[in-house]
């Protein structure tokens, strides 16, 4: 047997995508994440695309996913995307070491990362 399935806690107007095992710290991932949360679905792929981080190509698409998602899984309206969560989180740390003097060593962690992003549609404004 086993534990039953978490439900999803998406509502019907929001898709998302996880992304795990990016190799980049959560904290310069947390970076580019944090420079898209609440943009509009095309201003955050503009941004990603324009981006010098590296890892802004990841997270591009990862984005691109989730709108991907939103529009065949969800049939949601991609003109009207935005992203509402982009979430960073620690995956797993590689330690390796580097032989220094005198019998020393030097260590050397390799963190890697977990993202999530969620996109919504926006509401009409009449």
């Amino acid at each position: 047997m086993g534990k039953p399935k978490n439900p999803d806690r998406l509502s019907e107007i929001e898709a998302r995508t996880v992304v795990r095992n990016l190799r980049s710290s959560p904290q310069k991932l947390n970076l580019v994440a944090a420079s898209i949360r609440g943009m509009s679905a095309e201003a955050a792929l503009a941004e990603l695309t324009f981006s010098k981080r590296r890892i802004a190509n990841d997270v591009k698409k990862a984005l691109q996913s989730a709108i991907a998602n939103a529009e065949n899984n969800h049939q949601l309206d991609v003109d009207r995307l935005y992203v509402s969560e982009a979430s960073v989180g620690r995956s797993f740390v590689m330690k390796r070491f580097r032989a220094r003097a005198r019998g020393r060593a030097g260590k050397i962690i390799k963190p890697w990362s977990r993202l999530t992003v969620v996109v919504r549609e926006r509401e009409e404004t009449a």
